[in-house]
């Protein structure tokens, strides 16, 4: 039998733009972002001004990673203490860590078969619990029908904020991911669409949300060294009345990222390619189904879940196992113990338990896979064989 020998963990190096773009900020060890000379405009501010053209935004902010982002929003947006916020069951650890870290309550709502959230619960526990803001996760980059949601949420008079940390690159029936909520919030983590390690990114139209978001992030009172930013009047009103929560992006960061951005779309491309190599093997399998994808959701394959149709309760430790001997890194969301940077909702301990029935149940069945882009196509078809013939093998 046929060995994978890659590792999952691996991405691909920087570019040479961006080594030499981190070199020269080393050079000239203006690190922090509102360390600048004369009327040098910083990498960080240059990185915000770059990525709100390429969202169409009118307002970006880079702070210190994705779910710094999400806190920084609900603040901005007034989020008081005891609030109940609404969000998705099925999404990762930071997403609750967020709202719990501002003194909220996350309210946890159902997910469907497409891994998006279900409109029905929403709305159901919209009206019980009174909530007027919902975070939005986008788990795995699985978009839910925007549109639809657009329209729950103007009728419910719900505030969204998106968190897009893997739908970066993404649209919508032809919209980008992100133009969607009143503020919406990126990743820059080693293992998300641009990479510097930690950081994050925070988009919205705004002028009042981003001003208090500015001065939220830590500017002091250096808020017009931003270019990506509204104007000076709309920090009068807010500027000594919102606290100093410090979680700026630095130059350095920054400077990796931007050369980032231009290859955004190409790198999109590629992801593509090797998801669907995997893909399309999975379907030989008759116990295997790939999460169905809507033909308005222009996704970003870096993962690739689906579901093992089989109730046999040996079946996935039996399935990892032969996956993993065979050097494939598969993992399992329906364990109820954290392993790495997979957990389900009833593992949070540090919020109120809900009752998430059918989350639990398509939990249970399903996988999840990284796709680096330092595996070829060819790598990625010797990956869904494996997928393949181990799970024939546990029937």
């Amino acid at each position: 039998m046929r060995q994978f020998s890659k590792r999952f963990t691996q991405q691909e190096a920087l570019s040479k733009d961006a080594i030499n773009a981190a070199v020269e900020v080393m050079n000239h060890g203006r690190l922090h972002r509102y360390n600048v000379h004369n009327e040098e405009v910083a990498e960080a501010a240059k990185l915000e001004e770059e990525f709100a053209q390429l969202m169409g935004s009118k307002y970006c902010l880079a702070v210190a990673s994705g779910g710094y982002a999400i806190a920084c929003a609900l603040r901005a947006i007034g989020v008081r203490t005891n609030e109940k916020i609404l969000s998705n069951a099925f999404t990762l650890a930071p997403v609750p860590g967020a709202i719990v870290s501002v003194g909220a309550q996350p309210v946890l709502v159902e997910s469907n078969r497409h891994l998006t959230i279900d409109f029905n619960d929403l709305e159901s526990k919209a009206k019980q619990s009174g909530a007027q803001k919902l975070v939005l996760s986008h788990m795995r980059g699985h978009i839910c029908d925007m549109d639809k949601l657009s329209a729950i949420c103007k009728q419910l008079k719900l505030i969204l904020i998106e968190d897009c940390a893997h739908t970066m690159g993404a649209y919508w029936n032809g919209t980008p991911s992100g133009k969607f909520g009143l503020v919406s919030c990126f990743s820059t983590q080693t293992y998300k669409h641009i990479n510097s390690g930690e950081g994050g990114l925070l988009v919205s139209d705004c002028s009042e949300t981003m001003a208090k978001a500015i001065i939220l992030s830590g500017s002091y009172m250096l808020y017009n060294r931003h270019q990506s930013r509204p104007s000076l009047e709309n920090f009068e009103a807010v500027r000594l009345h919102y606290p100093n929560c410090s979680g700026r992006m630095d130059n350095l960061r920054a400077a990796i990222l931007r050369p980032q951005l231009v290859d955004l779309p190409k790198q999109c491309r590629k992801w593509n390619r090797r998801y669907y190599a995997i893909a399309n093997k999975l379907k030989n399998s008759p116990v295997i189904e790939v999460i169905e994808r809507s033909p308005k959701e222009s996704f970003v394959g870096s993962s690739i879940q689906f579901f093992v149709l089989s109730d046999n309760p040996q079946f996935v430790s039996k399935f990892l196992d032969l996956s993993h001997k065979r050097g494939v890194e598969l993992k399992w969301f329906g364990d109820k113990q954290p392993k790495g940077y997979t957990s389900r909702f009833d593992s949070w301990q540090y919020i109120v338990n809900h009752e998430c029935p059918n989350t639990i149940n398509i939990l249970d069945h399903l996988f999840d896979m990284r796709i680096p882009l330092t595996f070829t196509e060819d790598d990625c078809k010797l990956i869904g064989e494996i997928i393949v013939e181990s799970a024939n093998t546990c029937q």
